[in-house]
């Protein structure tokens, strides 16, 4: 691995996913900012920089909350404050820029949060606002939404490599198994893969061949974590951010396979290089699971199957807890919730959780090098970042 002085995230703090009536935007900052610190055991009058990852989109009247993390404590009068928006990858975009602030001295620690406030708005306007990710559906309706792109991608796999039903039906399966286990979950609720595979007034078909077990909930929630170069925790360990990389595809759909995830794959390539590391080196994935599809076709894109063969990483047991390479032992966006700009940052503190051993359901046994992979739109902006224990 690569030796360099490299940053550290030194605390986090997460809220739980899931329906949050009596929750605002405000108080989803407020609380996992304030939770971060605390848990950093670093005062708010050392950070130099606040980083926000907030998508919006239209589904919250206030386009503008760079200084809400400022309510966590009066001494962040005057710390630079700054909203990044990346589509799903917003979380992450956050944890990049801070880190890239880092690396070129212009801050010391940084606290980066990561929230959205989902529900308690129309359907229709969360479906019009996701897709403004989209370049052809920006300002159109549809009935399927984001869930009706990706089901175009089940349709290309299926033309090109067979049937993905009882496959996805599996993932969703191992999903709802892990996140019956995490705290911070939305669906904690375990549901067997015969259930995941059978079209009922339960699970119906949202977008075919996507069922609504096929798909990630729309939830309220944030994460937040603070990075610095010195451990300060009197909880834990720090965790060492080995490398990181990001890499962008074109937005049209028309330019990029559907499959190919080529903009992924190149983000991933570079990460592991700026790590100084291998796929086989890493002990868990907590990778973007937006829909049961996106995690198949993740496992051929990310090296864990060959091309049109993912089934086998779930049949052997790659991915699965105690196999060679678990994958979203958190149970992932699908089980987890999905909101959006929250999700990045909560992928780093859970990864971070796993490698001090501070991980509240599921853990990986000992495990030393974990990886996240966040994307925007449908593989367009695509954010990874290796995540070493340092104990």
């Amino acid at each position: 691995m690569v030796t360099r002085e490299t940053p550290l995230i030194l605390g986090w703090g997460h809220t739980e996913f899931g329906k949050r009536p009596d929750d605002t935007l405000e108080s989803l900052i407020v609380r996992s900012g304030r939770s971060a610190l605390s848990d950093a055991s670093v005062g708010p009058e050392e950070i130099d920089l606040v980083v926000v990852a907030h998508f919006n989109s239209g589904m919250h009247p206030l386009g503008f909350p760079s200084s809400l993390a400022l309510q966590i404590d009066d001494a962040l009068f005057g710390v630079p404050a700054l909203r990044v928006e990346n589509a799903c990858a917003s979380g992450s975009t956050a944890v990049h820029v801070a880190l890239s602030h880092l690396r070129a001295g212009t801050a010391r620690k940084a606290l980066v949060i990561g929230a959205e406030k989902m529900t308690g708005v129309p359907a229709a306007t969360v479906g019009t606002a996701l897709l403004g990710a989209d370049y052809e559906m920006a300002g159109h309706t549809s009935d399927t939404g984001f869930a009706g792109l990706f089901a175009r991608v089940a349709v290309a796999y299926q033309r090109r490599h067979g049937p993905v039903g009882d496959t996805l039906a599996a993932i969703a399966a191992k999903s709802h198994r892990l996140g019956a286990r995490n705290p911070f979950a939305h669906l904690r609720k375990e549901l067997s893969e015969d259930f995941c595979s059978t079209v009922s007034e339960q699970n119906p078909l949202v977008a075919d061949p996507l069922r609504r077990t096929d798909c990630s909930p729309v939830s309220d929630g944030a994460a937040a974590l603070v990075l610095g170069w010195e451990p300060t925790s009197a909880r834990h360990p720090a965790v060492r951010v080995a490398g990181w990389a990001h890499a962008n595809d074109y937005l049209p759909a028309s330019r990029r396979d559907p499959l190919a995830f080529a903009a992924t794959e190149l983000a991933w390539s570079r990460a592991l290089a700026d790590a100084g590391v291998r796929t086989s080196d890493l002990d868990l994935i907590e990778l973007h699971d937006c829909f049961t599809i996106a995690e198949l076709n993740l496992y051929e894109v990310l090296g864990l199957a060959p091309r049109g063969e993912g089934q086998r990483a779930l049949e052997d047991g790659t991915v699965l807890p105690g196999g060679t390479l678990p994958v979203n032992p958190s149970g992932g966006l699908k089980s987890k919730g999905h909101p959006v700009a929250a999700t990045g940052v909560s992928q780093h503190v859970l990864v971070s959780m796993q490698l001090t051993g501070t991980f509240p359901g599921v853990r990986i046994a000992n495990p030393r090098l974990g990886a996240v992979h966040n994307m925007g739109g449908l593989a367009v902006a695509n954010h990874v970042t290796v995540l070493a224990a340092t104990e």
